[in-house]
């Protein structure tokens, strides 16, 4: 009897020592939920960050997991952090950075961060590169003011004027008619909420990032 005691008293402590040794082994990083409309922080050095809007995220035919941002937001090698999870880490870079565009590239951690369609009231689910036109009602979703709505102005090819509130920390907001994203928050002209908006439209954008090797085939979530 005590034979047999000692001996299933033994396979018991390996067993739980393979459990343990197995969840430590294995354990999965947490993960950082980001999409078009997620607040994002850009690292300025020391304690300081821009906090800014994700226009969306998606992935090249190389399968890099890419997002897009406005240009004022960070430059290239600065880091970057999701607002919400920022307790998980770094989640990706800025690679590269346009003025003429006012955009930015962040490269992710495809091993951390979960690309969504959805976050809060805007969901997207296809791409639109036709000049946002007057009356068009266009919406978007920032870090700072939420979901917004207004009506289209007019547009110039590659930038758009719109009557949506925004204010700081709304650039590279998503900017979406229905399900569909048409271009991304870049700045408001005199006063916040109550001047025009203006932003730069998608089709422009996807031309610009087609155009580096690194990220050839982009395409949104």
């Amino acid at each position: 009897m005590m034979r047999k005691l000692t001996a299933l008293l033994a396979v018991l402590a390996a067993t739980v020592l393979a459990g343990w040794g197995a969840g430590i082994a294995h354990a999965a990083p947490a993960k950082v939920y980001l999409g078009g409309g997620s607040g994002i922080l850009v690292l300025k050095g020391g304690s300081s960050a821009a906090a800014c809007t994700l226009t969306t995220i998606g992935k090249s035919n190389t399968g890099k997991l890419i997002g897009i941002t406005a240009g004022h937001c960070g430059k290239p090698g600065q880091k970057v952090y999701s607002e919400t999870f920022q307790d998980r880490g770094q989640a990706g870079t800025i690679t590269y950075s346009a003025s003429d565009l006012d955009i930015a590239v962040i490269e992710f951690n495809p091993a951390k961060v979960v690309p969504l369609r959805t976050v809060r009231g805007v969901t997207i689910r296809s791409v639109d590169t036709r000049p946002l036109a007057f009356p068009t009602i266009a919406c978007k979703e920032g870090r700072t003011t939420g979901n917004t709505c207004g009506i289209s102005w007019f547009s110039d090819g590659d930038a758009h004027f719109s009557q949506m509130c925004v204010i700081e920390g709304d650039s590279g907001s998503p900017v979406v008619v229905g399900d569909r994203l048409v271009g991304m928050v870049n700045a408001y002209y005199f006063v916040g909420c109550i001047g025009p908006e203006t932003g730069t439209n998608i089709g422009p954008v996807l031309k610009r990032i087609g155009s580096l090797p690194q990220y050839r085939g982009y395409r949104p979530i």
